[in-house]
């Protein structure tokens, strides 16, 4: 029974710890509602974690020529995100025509962009450090100059 308690306490402590890591980043959150007849509805709320995760599983040359199309961009990107985070509960840009809403902005240390839309709506909610994560993994798939 001893044995068995300690089995128990190893497995939920491993639980434990994988969920605190997959957590830890935040929520990556993706909402798309598309209003009439047939609209479809999806939301997607995942761990921010898997995002860098699964640029592991991309062939590498795939990688390669993503990272070599992005060089010129990624120094501007991280500069971005890393003044981003200068501004933890700001909008940066918002846009109303007629029935169109356009917001862009940072929540909590994530971007947010909130689409509103008489035939749908999009919100997306991405952390800061998911986009660094991800740029810094572009930039180390650089091929050396």
């Amino acid at each position: 029974m001893l044995l068995l308690g300690k089995i128990a306490l190893g497995l939920g402590t491993t639980v434990a710890v994988a969920g605190v890591y997959t957590f830890h980043q935040g929520i990556l959150r993706v909402d798309v509602d598309e209003h009439g007849k047939g609209g479809s509805h999806v939301h997607i709320w995942a761990p921010a974690a898997v995002a860098p995760m699964a640029l592991r599983f991309v062939p590498k040359r795939y990688l390669e020529q993503g990272s070599e199309q992005a060089r010129e961009g990624l120094p501007i990107a991280r500069a971005i995100v890393h003044e981003l985070r200068h501004y933890p509960n700001t909008n940066f840009v918002e846009v109303q025509d007629g029935d169109q809403h356009v917001r862009v902005g940072t929540v909590d240390g994530k971007i947010r962009v909130d689409v509103t839309d008489p035939d749908e709506n999009v919100h997306v909610l991405v952390p800061l450090s998911t986009i660094e994560d991800v740029l810094s993994q572009l930039e180390a798939n650089q091929r050396p100059d």
